[in-house]
C-alpha cells in the first residue's frame, strides 16, 4: 500500500514539476539552426510590437482608465516564444499568436488565465474578445497599437510602454 502510494506522489510531483518549467530552457534547447535565422532576419514591422508592453486605452470605440479594478490593462508580446500575456483589470490572459508581417495579420490562440471574480469584468470580457475577433493590427507611429477585424473599426487601441 506505500509503494503504491509514494509511486503515485512521485507521478504527481513529476507532472508539476515540468509544468513549472521554464519554457525558455525548452526553447534553449531546440536546434541552433532556427535561433540562426530569428537571429539574422531582417527588422520587420512586428519587430515593433513584440518585446514591448502596450497599455489599452480603447476598447470598442470607448476609452479606457489607466486602472480597472486597482490594475492596468495591458498586452506583451514575446517575440522569442511568440507568446502574449495580458491583463484586462481583474485576471492574467496569456496564450500564443501569430503574425503574417507583411499583411499585417495576427491570430491569437487563447492559453492559460486566472479564473478571479472582479466587481467589473466588463474590460476583461471585451479583452478577450478581442483576442478571439482580431484578425489584422495596425501601427500609428511607433506609439499606437490597434487590433483590427477585416475593415471595421479597431477592436483596441494601445499605446506603448516605455
Amino acid at each position: 500500500m506505500k509503494a503504491k502510494y509514494f509511486a503515485v506522489l512521485s507521478m504527481c510531483l513529476g507532472i508539476v514539476y515540468s509544468a513549472c518549467s521554464n519554457p525558455k530552457d525548452a526553447a534553449t534547447s531546440s536546434s541552433d539552426s532556427s535561433s540562426t535565422v530569428a537571429e539574422t532576419a531582417p527588422a520587420t514591422p512586428a519587430s515593433t510590437i513584440t518585446d514591448g508592453k502596450w497599455k489599452l486605452i480603447e476598447l470598442m470605440g470607448q476609452p479606457i482608465a489607466d486602472s480597472v479594478n486597482g490594475k492596468e490593462p495591458f498586452i506583451m508580446f514575446k517575440n522569442e516564444d511568440s507568446s502574449y500575456a495580458a491583463n484586462g483589470g481583474c485576471n492574467g490572459l496569456g496564450g500564443k499568436f501569430e503574425l503574417n508581417e507583411q499583411a499585417l495579420r495576427i491570430t491569437f490562440k487563447q492559453g492559460m488565465s486566472t479564473m478571479m471574480a472582479c466587481l467589473d469584468m466588463t474590460v476583461e470580457n471585451g479583452l478577450k474578445q478581442v483576442f478571439t475577433d482580431a484578425d489584422n493590427y495596425t501601427l500609428s507611429g511607433d506609439s499606437i497599437l490597434s487590433l483590427n477585424k477585416a475593415r471595421m473599426a479597431p477592436l483596441a487601441r494601445f499605446r506603448k510602454v516605455e
